[in-house]
């Protein structure tokens, strides 16, 4: 996995807390207002549905329409993050808290359910 640091940008990490921060910054400027919670979860629903279209493409048996071979991985996947961020500043979901207790709770549930998982081991 690479993350800016890696990929030599020298900008900090944002916590999912702060990226919530911006997206409602940018949203109060530039975009008015929200769009209505089922209006964001239709265009999250989109925005996944361009992802899993180039995930077919790239990594799958499906071959790329002209002019698609440009599409950005990275650009699609913050585009499903954009409207996560928004879903959540619409709702009051503290994504950084939620992560946090979702990891908690996999690590505690799955502690050995995956090393013990056979078809895990298969190469």
């Amino acid at each position: 996995m690479t993350n800016t640091a890696e990929a030599g940008s020298h900008e900090p990490s944002t916590t999912l807390r702060q990226a919530q921060s911006l997206v409602d910054g940018w949203i109060k400027a530039h975009g008015v207002r929200y769009f209505g919670e089922l209006t964001n979860l239709a265009l999250l629903m989109e925005e996944v549905g361009e992802l899993a279209r180039l995930f077919a493409r790239r990594f799958g048996e499906q071959s790329f329409k002209p002019g698609e071979e440009k599409a950005n991985l990275a650009d699609e996947m913050s585009d499903v993050l954009w409207i996560l961020l928004c879903l959540a500043n619409q709702t009051g979901v503290d994504l950084d808290s939620a992560f946090q207790n979702n990891l908690r709770k996999k690590t505690e549930r799955d502690a050995q359910r995956h090393r013990n998982n056979p078809k895990l081991h298969k190469k």
